[in-house]
Protein backbone atom coordinates (compact mmCIF):
# COMPACT_ATOMS: atom_id res chain seq x y z
CA UNK A 1 0.00 0.00 0.00
CA UNK A 2 1.42 3.37 -0.99
CA UNK A 3 1.77 6.45 1.17
CA UNK A 4 -1.53 7.90 -0.02
CA UNK A 5 -3.32 4.64 0.74
CA UNK A 6 -1.89 4.52 4.26
CA UNK A 7 -2.90 8.12 4.92
CA UNK A 8 -6.41 7.49 3.63
CA UNK A 9 -6.79 4.37 5.78
CA UNK A 10 -5.47 6.23 8.82
CA UNK A 11 -7.96 9.03 8.22
CA UNK A 12 -10.84 6.54 8.07
CA UNK A 13 -9.73 4.74 11.24
CA UNK A 14 -9.25 7.95 13.22
CA UNK A 15 -12.60 9.25 11.97
CA UNK A 16 -14.42 6.13 13.15
CA UNK A 17 -12.63 6.24 16.50
CA UNK A 18 -13.41 9.92 17.08
CA UNK A 19 -17.14 9.44 16.39
CA UNK A 20 -17.30 6.54 18.83
CA UNK A 21 -15.32 8.50 21.42
CA UNK A 22 -17.61 11.51 21.35
CA UNK A 23 -20.71 9.32 21.44
CA UNK A 24 -19.55 7.60 24.61
CA UNK A 25 -18.10 10.78 26.14
CA UNK A 26 -21.35 12.70 25.77
CA UNK A 27 -23.37 9.83 27.23
CA UNK A 28 -20.99 9.61 30.18
CA UNK A 29 -21.22 13.36 30.64
CA UNK A 30 -25.01 13.14 30.96
CA UNK A 31 -24.75 10.32 33.51
CA UNK A 32 -22.37 12.27 35.74
CA UNK A 33 -23.97 15.73 35.61
CA UNK A 34 -27.13 16.91 37.32
CA UNK A 35 -30.07 17.46 34.91
CA UNK A 36 -30.10 21.24 35.35
CA UNK A 37 -26.42 21.63 34.37
CA UNK A 38 -26.15 19.08 31.58
CA UNK A 39 -25.78 21.71 28.88
CA UNK A 40 -22.94 23.28 30.85
CA UNK A 41 -21.28 19.88 31.27
CA UNK A 42 -21.60 19.17 27.54
CA UNK A 43 -20.01 22.55 26.84
CA UNK A 44 -17.08 21.55 29.06
CA UNK A 45 -16.61 18.37 27.04
CA UNK A 46 -16.91 20.19 23.73
CA UNK A 47 -14.45 22.88 24.86
CA UNK A 48 -11.83 20.18 24.58
CA UNK A 49 -12.62 20.05 20.88
CA UNK A 50 -12.54 23.85 20.63
CA UNK A 51 -9.17 24.06 22.39
CA UNK A 52 -7.87 21.28 20.17
CA UNK A 53 -8.83 23.34 17.13
CA UNK A 54 -7.36 26.48 18.68
CA UNK A 55 -4.01 24.98 19.69
CA UNK A 56 -3.64 21.80 17.64
CA UNK A 57 -3.25 23.29 14.17
CA UNK A 58 -0.67 25.99 14.99
CA UNK A 59 1.33 23.66 17.28
CA UNK A 60 1.38 20.79 14.79
CA UNK A 61 2.34 23.21 12.01
CA UNK A 62 5.13 24.66 14.13
CA UNK A 63 6.41 21.21 15.08
CA UNK A 64 6.23 20.01 11.50
CA UNK A 65 8.28 22.96 10.29
CA UNK A 66 11.06 22.37 12.82
CA UNK A 67 11.10 18.57 13.19
CA UNK A 68 9.32 17.24 10.10
CA UNK A 69 5.74 16.20 9.55
CA UNK A 70 6.32 12.68 10.88
CA UNK A 71 7.30 14.08 14.27
CA UNK A 72 3.96 15.90 14.44
CA UNK A 73 2.16 12.58 13.98
CA UNK A 74 4.31 10.91 16.65
CA UNK A 75 3.51 13.68 19.12
CA UNK A 76 -0.21 13.38 18.39
CA UNK A 77 0.01 9.62 18.91
CA UNK A 78 1.72 10.16 22.27
CA UNK A 79 -0.93 12.65 23.38
CA UNK A 80 -3.62 10.15 22.38
CA UNK A 81 -2.05 7.44 24.55
CA UNK A 82 -1.82 9.85 27.49
CA UNK A 83 -5.48 10.82 27.02
CA UNK A 84 -6.49 7.15 26.97
CA UNK A 85 -4.59 6.47 30.22
CA UNK A 86 -6.11 9.55 31.88
CA UNK A 87 -9.58 8.44 30.81
CA UNK A 88 -9.00 4.93 32.17
CA UNK A 89 -7.72 6.27 35.48
CA UNK A 90 -10.13 9.15 36.00
CA UNK A 91 -13.54 7.96 34.81
CA UNK A 92 -15.59 6.23 37.53
CA UNK A 93 -17.11 2.80 36.94
CA UNK A 94 -20.80 3.13 36.11
CA UNK A 95 -23.45 0.47 36.37
CA UNK A 96 -25.52 -0.42 33.32
CA UNK A 97 -28.56 1.75 32.78
CA UNK A 98 -31.91 0.19 33.62
CA UNK A 99 -33.75 -0.87 30.53
CA UNK A 100 -30.63 -0.37 28.44
CA UNK A 101 -31.05 -3.32 26.08
CA UNK A 102 -29.14 -4.26 22.97
CA UNK A 103 -28.64 -2.49 19.68
CA UNK A 104 -32.10 -3.45 18.41
CA UNK A 105 -33.76 -1.64 21.30
CA UNK A 106 -31.52 1.38 20.83
CA UNK A 107 -32.48 1.55 17.14
CA UNK A 108 -36.17 1.98 17.98
CA UNK A 109 -35.67 5.67 18.77
CA UNK A 110 -34.73 6.33 15.14
CA UNK A 111 -38.33 5.63 14.10
CA UNK A 112 -39.14 9.11 15.39
CA UNK A 113 -39.23 11.47 12.34
CA UNK A 114 -38.64 14.47 14.58
CA UNK A 115 -35.25 13.08 15.61
CA UNK A 116 -34.12 13.09 11.97
CA UNK A 117 -35.22 16.71 11.64
CA UNK A 118 -33.27 17.62 14.77
CA UNK A 119 -30.19 15.80 13.45
CA UNK A 120 -30.49 17.71 10.17
CA UNK A 121 -30.38 21.00 12.11
CA UNK A 122 -26.97 20.04 13.45
CA UNK A 123 -25.76 19.18 9.95
CA UNK A 124 -26.88 22.57 8.66
CA UNK A 125 -25.36 24.52 11.56
CA UNK A 126 -21.98 22.89 11.04
CA UNK A 127 -22.30 22.99 7.24
CA UNK A 128 -23.00 26.73 7.28
CA UNK A 129 -19.91 27.34 9.39
CA UNK A 130 -17.51 25.02 7.56
CA UNK A 131 -18.48 26.27 4.13
CA UNK A 132 -16.76 29.49 5.22
CA UNK A 133 -14.14 28.16 7.65
CA UNK A 134 -12.67 25.77 5.07
CA UNK A 135 -11.79 28.71 2.82
CA UNK A 136 -10.85 31.46 5.29
CA UNK A 137 -7.20 31.36 4.19
CA UNK A 138 -7.74 32.04 0.46
CA UNK A 139 -10.52 34.54 1.21
CA UNK A 140 -8.35 36.50 3.63
CA UNK A 141 -5.30 36.49 1.34
CA UNK A 142 -6.84 36.86 -2.11
CA UNK A 143 -9.97 38.92 -1.38
CA UNK A 144 -9.19 40.82 1.83
CA UNK A 145 -5.52 41.25 0.96
CA UNK A 146 -3.78 39.97 4.10
CA UNK A 147 -0.28 38.52 3.80
CA UNK A 148 -0.12 34.74 4.18
CA UNK A 149 1.85 35.07 7.43
CA UNK A 150 -0.92 37.16 8.98
CA UNK A 151 -3.60 34.51 8.57
CA UNK A 152 -2.50 32.03 11.32
CA UNK A 153 -2.84 34.64 14.12
CA UNK A 154 -6.24 35.60 12.74
CA UNK A 155 -7.30 31.95 12.83
CA UNK A 156 -6.10 31.70 16.43
CA UNK A 157 -8.38 34.65 17.21
CA UNK A 158 -11.21 32.79 15.49
CA UNK A 159 -10.43 29.73 17.62
CA UNK A 160 -10.49 31.81 20.80
CA UNK A 161 -13.92 33.10 19.80
CA UNK A 162 -15.18 29.51 19.49
CA UNK A 163 -14.04 28.76 23.05
CA UNK A 164 -15.85 31.83 24.38
CA UNK A 165 -19.00 31.14 22.38
CA UNK A 166 -19.08 27.48 23.41
CA UNK A 167 -18.88 28.45 27.08
CA UNK A 168 -21.71 30.97 26.78
CA UNK A 169 -23.94 28.57 24.85
CA UNK A 170 -23.30 25.90 27.48
CA UNK A 171 -24.71 28.24 30.12
CA UNK A 172 -27.90 28.79 28.11
CA UNK A 173 -28.41 25.43 26.40
CA UNK A 174 -30.35 23.72 29.20
CA UNK A 175 -33.07 26.34 29.51
CA UNK A 176 -33.19 27.83 26.00
CA UNK A 177 -32.17 24.94 23.78
CA UNK A 178 -34.16 25.84 20.67
CA UNK A 179 -33.93 29.59 21.24
CA UNK A 180 -30.14 29.46 21.38
CA UNK A 181 -30.03 27.64 18.06
CA UNK A 182 -32.46 30.12 16.49
CA UNK A 183 -30.40 33.10 17.62
CA UNK A 184 -27.15 31.38 16.65
CA UNK A 185 -28.31 30.52 13.13
CA UNK A 186 -29.77 33.99 12.62
CA UNK A 187 -26.57 35.71 13.72
CA UNK A 188 -24.48 33.32 11.67
CA UNK A 189 -26.53 34.22 8.60
CA UNK A 190 -25.87 37.91 9.24
CA UNK A 191 -22.15 37.37 9.82
CA UNK A 192 -21.74 35.15 6.75
CA UNK A 193 -23.71 37.47 4.48
CA UNK A 194 -21.87 40.48 5.91
CA UNK A 195 -18.52 38.79 5.34
CA UNK A 196 -19.52 38.11 1.73
CA UNK A 197 -20.38 41.78 1.25
CA UNK A 198 -17.35 43.27 3.02
CA UNK A 199 -14.66 40.62 2.47
CA UNK A 200 -12.53 43.21 0.65
CA UNK A 201 -12.31 45.42 3.76
CA UNK A 202 -9.81 44.16 6.40
CA UNK A 203 -11.45 45.40 9.61
CA UNK A 204 -15.04 44.34 8.83
CA UNK A 205 -13.77 41.04 7.42
CA UNK A 206 -11.91 40.15 10.63
CA UNK A 207 -14.81 41.29 12.84
CA UNK A 208 -17.34 39.24 10.86
CA UNK A 209 -15.07 36.20 10.80
CA UNK A 210 -14.77 36.43 14.57
CA UNK A 211 -18.56 36.63 14.78
CA UNK A 212 -18.83 33.38 12.84
CA UNK A 213 -16.52 31.84 15.43
CA UNK A 214 -18.77 33.01 18.26
CA UNK A 215 -22.01 31.53 16.89
CA UNK A 216 -21.02 28.68 14.53
CA UNK A 217 -19.63 25.42 15.90
CA UNK A 218 -20.27 26.86 19.35
CA UNK A 219 -23.88 25.71 19.03
CA UNK A 220 -22.68 22.20 19.91
CA UNK A 221 -23.99 22.15 23.52
CA UNK A 222 -27.47 23.20 22.37
CA UNK A 223 -27.35 20.75 19.47
CA UNK A 224 -26.42 17.83 21.72
CA UNK A 225 -29.01 18.76 24.35
CA UNK A 226 -31.78 18.98 21.75
CA UNK A 227 -30.86 15.64 20.19
CA UNK A 228 -30.78 13.93 23.58
CA UNK A 229 -34.15 15.36 24.54
CA UNK A 230 -35.68 14.24 21.27
CA UNK A 231 -34.12 10.77 21.30
CA UNK A 232 -32.13 9.71 24.34
CA UNK A 233 -28.67 10.14 25.82
CA UNK A 234 -27.30 6.70 25.00
CA UNK A 235 -24.06 6.21 23.05
CA UNK A 236 -25.74 5.14 19.79
CA UNK A 237 -27.79 8.33 19.47
CA UNK A 238 -24.79 10.49 20.36
CA UNK A 239 -22.56 8.63 17.90
CA UNK A 240 -25.09 9.02 15.08
CA UNK A 241 -25.34 12.69 15.98
CA UNK A 242 -21.56 13.01 15.72
CA UNK A 243 -21.81 11.48 12.25
CA UNK A 244 -24.39 14.08 11.23
CA UNK A 245 -22.01 16.78 12.48
CA UNK A 246 -19.25 15.27 10.36
CA UNK A 247 -21.69 15.23 7.44
CA UNK A 248 -22.08 18.97 7.95
CA UNK A 249 -18.31 19.40 7.64
CA UNK A 250 -18.37 17.43 4.38
CA UNK A 251 -21.38 19.29 2.96
CA UNK A 252 -19.97 22.69 3.89
CA UNK A 253 -16.41 22.15 2.68
CA UNK A 254 -17.26 20.30 -0.54
CA UNK A 255 -20.18 22.61 -1.32
CA UNK A 256 -17.94 25.59 -0.68
CA UNK A 257 -15.49 24.27 -3.27
CA UNK A 258 -18.26 23.99 -5.83
CA UNK A 259 -19.44 27.50 -4.96
CA UNK A 260 -15.94 28.86 -5.62
CA UNK A 261 -15.95 27.30 -9.08
CA UNK A 262 -19.24 29.04 -9.89
CA UNK A 263 -19.17 32.30 -7.92
CA UNK A 264 -15.60 32.94 -6.83
CA UNK A 265 -14.15 33.07 -3.34
CA UNK A 266 -17.19 34.79 -1.87
CA UNK A 267 -19.31 31.83 -2.96
CA UNK A 268 -18.69 29.70 0.18
CA UNK A 269 -19.83 32.59 2.36
CA UNK A 270 -23.09 32.90 0.44
CA UNK A 271 -23.55 29.12 0.60
CA UNK A 272 -23.06 29.23 4.37
CA UNK A 273 -25.67 31.97 4.68
CA UNK A 274 -28.13 29.88 2.65
CA UNK A 275 -27.51 26.79 4.82
CA UNK A 276 -28.11 28.91 7.94
CA UNK A 277 -31.50 30.00 6.57
CA UNK A 278 -32.47 26.39 5.85
CA UNK A 279 -31.34 25.51 9.37
CA UNK A 280 -33.75 28.08 10.79
CA UNK A 281 -36.50 26.36 8.81
CA UNK A 282 -35.79 23.05 10.58
CA UNK A 283 -36.46 24.77 13.92
CA UNK A 284 -39.95 25.94 12.97
CA UNK A 285 -41.84 22.78 14.11
CA UNK A 286 -40.26 23.00 17.58
CA UNK A 287 -40.92 26.74 17.76
CA UNK A 288 -44.59 26.22 16.91
CA UNK A 289 -45.18 23.43 19.41
CA UNK A 290 -43.65 24.96 22.51
CA UNK A 291 -45.16 27.63 24.74
CA UNK A 292 -43.28 30.92 24.60
CA UNK A 293 -43.10 31.10 28.40
CA UNK A 294 -42.68 27.47 29.42
CA UNK A 295 -39.12 26.34 30.09
CA UNK A 296 -37.97 23.26 28.26
CA UNK A 297 -38.18 20.11 30.40
CA UNK A 298 -35.11 18.55 31.93
CA UNK A 299 -36.65 15.16 32.62
CA UNK A 300 -36.88 14.22 28.94
CA UNK A 301 -33.15 14.11 28.37
CA UNK A 302 -33.19 10.34 28.76
CA UNK A 303 -35.90 7.77 28.29
CA UNK A 304 -34.78 5.70 31.24
CA UNK A 305 -33.68 6.28 34.85
CA UNK A 306 -30.14 7.34 35.52
CA UNK A 307 -27.67 4.43 35.71
CA UNK A 308 -26.50 3.24 39.07
CA UNK A 309 -23.05 4.27 40.18
CA UNK A 310 -20.95 1.86 42.16
CA UNK A 311 -20.17 2.70 45.79
CA UNK A 312 -16.46 2.87 45.05
CA UNK A 313 -16.93 5.53 42.39
CA UNK A 314 -19.74 7.52 44.03
CA UNK A 315 -17.47 10.25 45.52
CA UNK A 316 -15.88 10.88 42.11
CA UNK A 317 -19.26 11.07 40.40
CA UNK A 318 -20.64 13.46 43.00
CA UNK A 319 -17.65 15.75 42.56
CA UNK A 320 -18.08 15.65 38.78
CA UNK A 321 -21.79 16.46 39.09
CA UNK A 322 -21.14 19.43 41.38
CA UNK A 323 -18.64 20.88 38.95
Amino acid sequence: MGCCGVMLMARVVTGVASQAFFGVALSLCVQLARPEVRGRAIALVMNGLMLGTLLGLPLSTLGGEHFGWRMAFWVISGITVLAALATFAGIPRLGRAEGGGGVRQELVVFRNPRLWLVLSTSTLIIGATFSAFSYFHPILTEVTGFAAGTVPPLLVGYGAATVIGNTVVGRLADRYTVGVQLVGLSLNFLFLAGFAFFAHLPVPAVALMTGIGLVGVTMNPAMVTRVQRTGNARPLVNTVHSSFITLGVIVGSSGGGLAINSFGLRGPLWLGAALAVIGVGTLVPDLLRRSPTAPEPFASVTDHPEPAISAASAPKAVCAARS
